[in-house]
Parts: C-alpha cells; structure tokens; sequence
C-alpha cells in the first residue's frame, strides 16, 4: 500500500485541521470514515506494525466509550483486542493516516511534513 489513508470522523476537530493540512499542502490521500468503513483486523495489525508504542498510540483510552468497558487491555490477547477495535472504532485515536511504511496518530503538522515528504520524494 502506497496510498495515503486517512481514517477520520467528521465531527473530530482534529480530524477536520487534518483534513486543512493536508489540502492546503497538495497532499492527495484516500479518506475512509472511521465508523462507515471501519478498518479490518488486518488493516489493524498493520497500522499496529507501524507504531512505536503498540497499543498506546493508537487506543483513546481518555474516551468514554473505553472507560464504559472497564477493560484491562494489558491483559488481552493481541487478537481479542483487535477483533474489539474493529467492533467499536470509536476506541481508536483519530485520525490515522497511514501510507504501510509510515503512520501519523492525531493531528500532528510535523508528522505529516515527514510522512509528505517522503511520498513527494518516492515520486521524483
């Protein structure tokens, strides 16, 4: 996967100056509604591969839908946590962006210009 996608909510004002970055600097990207088009297991392990805190990085534990299920995710197994992740996304960060070589959690401007940069020189 070489394409950029950008798992968003548009109600996320993070999401939405995301969203601003990326238009403002020319970046294309393939938008996927993270409760419409929820990722799949596979596409969770993947976006997990690239993380350089596992879980933590992408998990919103601060969110009330995660705080209702009163889990202890340390204690999980790995596969029973993303069959919960693709089951409530609302558990997820957002937004993801994620190009199989590189991921950016959050708005995050430095992190996109890295993750930009280097698509725009793959290109030349």
């Amino acid at each position: 996967m070489n394409e950029l996608i950008f798992y968003t909510y548009p109600s996320c004002t993070s999401c939405r100056k995301t969203k601003k970055w990326l238009t403002q600097n020319g970046v294309s990207y393939k938008e996927r509604h993270l409760f419409r088009e929820t990722p799949t297991a596979e596409e969770i392990r993947e976006i997990l591969s690239l993380t350089t805190e596992g879980l933590d990085e992408i998990l919103a534990t601060r969110s009330q839908t995660f705080k209702s299920l009163n889990l202890d995710v340390d204690t999980m197994p790995l596969s029973e946590v993303i069959e919960l992740l693709v089951k409530e996304p609302k558990l997820l960060r957002r937004p993801i962006l994620c190009d199989g070589k590189k991921l950016v959690v959050g708005y995050n401007p430095e992190g996109l210009r890295s993750l930009t940069n280097k698509k725009n020189s793959l290109a030349i």
